[in-house]
């Protein structure tokens, strides 16, 4: 009988530590509740992919990085124009030249700059000649606070607190002061730095030469980066929010799809073992066309094939117990009876009864134990190829060595060479013991059981004849049920247990053959013995 033994968790104390009998309960969409891990893994690393995308796009340092070069690159091209032409039209004097603020800052009101850059033009001692925010008219403005009511608390504001703090106003100050003192020695400055209202710019800071003579420092920044930046970003908002709402949509499907689907097949495993139910059924998932409708079908199938095989252990075991019962009832009536009869014939007989029906019980013990240990042994090793010629050879040289005075002789017919199939060389003899020693039981003293090794295309056939009184046409399926003991008349009772014919088709089967019983007939239809016959796998 099968044994539904509940294991408890090795680790009492863990809070997810289910209990033996305690059934798994599914709900609708529950996420983080401990029911669900599969659902948690799920989200969880959806959304951790998606946080490492977000981040790796909000930050762009490689994009920031590459449109700081290329602002840079432009500013050095337009400076270099600018520069020459202040050096043509802007400086004057031989042998000593200087620069003309009034003519550079006509040069700049000309150029037309874009409104996110500035340049200004220092003398060689660092005085401002020109500046194009100056020459524009332009004036930098923010917008007020929101207005009070009267006799309101708040924070005072004055037009001079418009500007940045001080301590970064001095820095800038110092920033560029610095750019203005390489740039005089004759060098280019490329700089990112921070300016007196605080922004991010990017700076680049020119000598200007009339020949090699150093006449002043130009320099141009443009504050557009961060603005740019910024504008990047909030364009990637909606992006970021339709990769959001996929990766939920999907995280919910995946759930819904996978892991409520393998929660209800774990629910329905616990009703099975609770509830001691001999099938699982889940008619929806098994409809599915996909590894879940597999995995739902294969259970059920799984199911099934153990609920079979505990309903032929529970008729095993009934038909063991009345076949059991036989010989031990005519054992005790025969012990009971011996009692009362006096020693001389009758006593003799009676003694010979219950050696019959001790030697009955030991032959259907031996029987029984050998099916019940039938399924383990066929399981247990796997299948090799091998000669059946040479194993019918050996097992019909054991019965001519142990052969008696009057039983029937065992001959074999095989043809040339090897016949090789593939299986396990003890069960498939013990499944032609079987058949011989049924033949050699209904074969007329000194008769002949022949055996015959037949290949066929891809198979191979094992015949097993006799010369017996042959079977009923109506029992040439039912021979083979377990405890068949059904003899012709005048045969010895309780030579048999009844499970040969039935171990061989187990056997036979298990390999993926078939064993079948016919009658042999003569040429006016009259029976003249019996032939099983045994059709395996062949092997190449």
């Amino acid at each position: 009988m099968a044994s539904a033994t509940a294991t408890a968790s090795p680790d009492p104390q863990k809070s997810e530590a289910r209990q033996p009998d305690a059934p798994r309960r599914v709900s609708r969409w529950r996420f983080w509740s401990r029911g669900s891990r599969l659902g948690r893994l799920i989200v969880g690393l959806n959304l951790i992919g998606l946080a490492v995308l977000i981040s790796g796009a909000l930050v762009l340092n490689e994009i920031r990085r590459g449109l700081v070069e290329a602002r840079i690159d432009s500013l050095s091209v337009q400076g270099d124009l600018i520069v020459q032409l202040m050096a043509e039209a802007a400086t004057q004097g031989e042998p000593v030249p200087f620069l003309q603020a009034d003519r550079a800052a006509q040069l700049l009101q000309l150029l037309h700059l874009s409104p996110s850059q500035r340049v200004r033009l220092y003398d060689t001692q660092g005085r401002l000649l020109a500046d194009s925010y100056v020459v524009d008219d332009r004036v930098e403005w923010r917008a007020l606070p929101p207005a009070r009511r009267r006799g309101e608390a708040g924070p005072s504001f004055r037009l001079q607190d418009a500007d940045a703090d001080p301590k970064v106003i001095d820095k800038a100050r110092r920033a560029l002061a610095e750019e203005w003192r390489e740039a005089m020695l004759g060098e280019r400055v490329r700089n990112t730095r921070i300016a007196e209202n605080g922004a991010t710019v990017v700076s680049v800071s020119i000598p200007v030469q009339r020949v090699k003579a150093v006449l002043g420092v130009l320099t141009l920044e443009a504050s557009d980066v961060d603005e740019i930046i910024a504008a990047e970003r909030l364009a990637l908002i909606p992006f970021a929010l339709i990769a959001i709402a996929v990766t939920l949509l999907s995280s919910v499907l995946l759930y819904a799809l996978v892991a409520r689907p393998m929660l209800r097949l774990a629910e329905a495993a616990d009703r099975v073992r609770l509830n001691r139910a001999r099938a699982i059924s889940l008619p929806d998932l098994a409809r599915r066309q996909d590894e879940i409708g597999d995995l739902s079908r294969s259970l059920e199938e799984m199911t099934d094939t153990l609920s079979s095989r505990m309903d032929a252990i529970e008729r095993f075991a009934a038909d063991v117990a009345h076949e059991i019962r036989n010989p031990l009832t005519s054992i005790r009536s025969a012990v009971e009876t011996l009692e009362i009869v006096p020693d001389g014939a009758g006593r003799e007989k009676l003694l010979d009864i219950l050696k019959q029906d001790v030697g009955r019980l030991d032959r259907l013990i031996g029987d029984i134990s050998n099916a019940s240990r039938l399924d383990a042994e066929l399981s247990r090793e796997s299948f090799r190829r091998f000669d059946v010629t040479r194993l019918l050879t050996d097992i019909l040289s054991i019965y001519d060595a142990a052969r008696k005075s009057g039983e029937a002789r065992v001959s074999l017919t095989a043809p040339e060479g090897e016949t090789v199939i593939a299986g396990q060389e003890g069960p498939l003899g013990q499944v032609f013991r079987n058949l011989i020693d049924n033949a050699r039981s209904f074969s007329p003293r000194d008769g002949e059981v022949r055996v015959s090794v037949i290949p066929e295309k891809g198979r191979v056939r094992i015949e097993v004849e006799d010369d017996g009184p042959g079977i009923p046409p109506d029992n040439l399926e039912t021979v083979f049920e377990r405890f068949y003991t059904a003899r012709p008349k005048g045969a010895a009772f309780g030579g048999n247990s009844g499970l040969g014919l039935s171990i061989a088709r187990q056997i036979t089967i298990a390999h993926g053959g078939t064993v079948q019983a016919h009658n042999r007939t003569d040429d006016e239809g009259r029976v003249i013995g019996a032939r099983f016959d045994v059709n395996l796998p062949g092997s190449r």
